[in-house]
C-alpha cells in the first residue's frame, strides 16, 4: 500500500488542471504540426507535377516539330513527280483526312461513354 499512498502525494489536485491544460497545448502543437505536414506534401506534388508538365510540353512541342518536318520532307518528294501545288494539295488532303478520321472517333468514343 505505500505505492498506492505515493501516487496519491504527487498527483495533487492543483496538478489537473494544469496536466489538462498541457494535453490541450500539445494536442494543439500536433494539429499544427500535421496541418504543416500536409501542405508540405501538396506543395511537393504541386511541384513535382509543374516539372512533369513542362516537360511534357517541351515533348509536344518538338513531336510537333517532327511532325511538321515529316510534311514538308513528303511535300518536297512530291514535287519531284507531281509538281509543288499537287504536292502540298496531296500531302494536305491526307493529313485533313486523318484528322477528320480521329475526330469522329473522338466523337463516337464521347458518346459511347466512360471505358469505350
Amino acid at each position: 500500500m505505500p505505492n498506492d499512498m505515493d501516487v496519491r502525494d504527487r498527483v495533487l489536485p492543483d496538478s489537473i488542471p494544469q496536466l489538462v491544460t498541457q494535453l490541450a497545448t500539445d494536442a494543439r502543437d500536433v494539429a499544427k504540426a500535421e496541418i504543416a505536414l500536409a501542405k508540405a506534401k501538396a506543395l511537393f506534388a504541386v511541384t513535382r507535377y509543374k516539372a512533369a508538365a513542362i516537360r511534357f510540353a517541351i515533348a509536344g512541342v518538338l513531336g510537333l516539330a517532327a511532325l511538321i518536318a515529316l510534311l514538308v520532307g513528303a511535300i518536297l518528294s512530291l514535287a519531284t513527280l507531281i509538281g509543288p501545288g499537287w504536292a502540298t494539295l496531296a500531302v494536305v488532303g491526307v493529313v485533313l483526312v486523318i484528322a477528320a478520321l480521329l475526330a469522329l472517333s473522338g466523337k463516337s468514343a464521347l458518346r459511347a461513354g466512360p471505358g469505350a
